[in-house]
């Protein structure tokens, strides 16, 4: 278990859900659980939701741990028992092929693929001008962009899914489950609105990033421009990397976005053209074990940095 306490989603909701969850399965020690449930959950988003939606009824194991990359994890022994062990395993098939591998050979119990529950957008959609100069040294994603807990309400549907698996396997206490699941989609509703207001009146609506990890934020009429495809480790191309030039000076963009697993990939471009550089967290996994942020905290911190980076009013 790592050492975390995962701060509420929203400042004006916590008392809400702070009695919604009761005391985070992520705390020293974990939670004193009454039935011995457990998950375990691949990245971190999923981890947030299954700590959500369990309350105090189970324990919930994060398999990437804080400041490593979730698109490389590979598994030790211990992180593949925690699999076989788990009454529940939440992860998402095709963004992590070592889980994907240890769940298909070793996972006893219950099995929920996000990509069964969550409407997940064609990868092919998005950013369509970039499309031609992707491929071979992306890692394989399959036919969907994975990133879609950028999109609140997707998370909530997730949050749903686990709270209905939930109850099946622990029937005594599956209203609880349902009730937490109840309380997180409203935080999250609440999360999208702020979303919604905070991008309606920008002067800008572009945003260059780092990897194409934020393509679910274009409900909110946002562009993203991603230097490299769906996965960071892929280096950008001297074609991708004059279509954003001629992009930047076109729109007047004043900032490029780097990631904090990730904060080197922007640099030379920022330099040649002299822009600022922020910190956009696709919030894939966390870096720092030892920090009060959450994923409402974080989605809140990168609503604030776009709005400053675009003029919005």
């Amino acid at each position: 278990m790592i050492l975390m306490r995962l701060s509420v989603v929203l400042p004006a909701v916590a008392a809400l859900a702070l009695a919604a969850s009761g005391c985070s399965a992520f705390d020293e020690g974990g939670p004193s659980t009454d039935d011995g449930v457990t998950v375990a959950a691949a990245f971190y988003p999923l981890a947030y939701v299954a700590e959500r939606v369990a309350g105090d009824h189970a324990e919930v194991e994060l398999l990437t741990q804080p400041g490593k990359e979730p698109h490389d994890l590979e598994l030790d022994v211990d992180e593949t028992a925690k699999i076989s062990a788990a009454d529940l395993v939440v992860f998402e098939n095709g963004f992590q092929p070592a889980v994907d591998d240890a769940v298909e050979q070793n996972a006893e119990g219950v099995a929920l693929d996000v990509a069964d529950v969550v409407d997940l957008v064609p990868a092919e959609e998005s950013h369509e001008e970039h499309a031609e100069h992707e491929g071979e040294e992306e890692h394989d994603h399959g036919d969907a962009d994975p990133h879609f807990w950028q999109d609140p309400l997707r998370l909530a549907d997730l949050g749903d899914a686990v709270a209905d698996e939930l109850a099946e396997i622990d029937p005594d206490n599956a209203d609880d489950y349902q009730a937490n699941a109840v309380d997180l989609r409203s935080d999250l509703e609440r999360l999208d609105e702020q979303y919604v207001a905070g991008l309606a009146d920008c002067e800008r609506d572009t945003i260059v990033v780092s990897h194409d990890a934020f393509g679910y934020l274009e409900k909110y009429d946002l562009h993203i421009a991603p230097l490299v495809g769906l996965s960071p480790d892929a280096e950008p191309s001297p074609a991708v990397i004059g279509d954003l030039q001629e992009l930047i000076g076109e729109e007047g963009i004043t900032t490029v976005f780097s990631e904090p697993l990730e904060p080197d990939l922007v640099a030379g471009l920022a330099s040649d053209l002299d822009l600022a550089t922020a910190t956009l967290d696709p919030i894939e996994g966390l870096a720092d074990a030892d920090s009060d942020e959450d994923y409402g905290s974080l989605m809140e911190t990168n609503l604030e940095a776009i709005r400053e980076a675009n003029g919005c009013r």
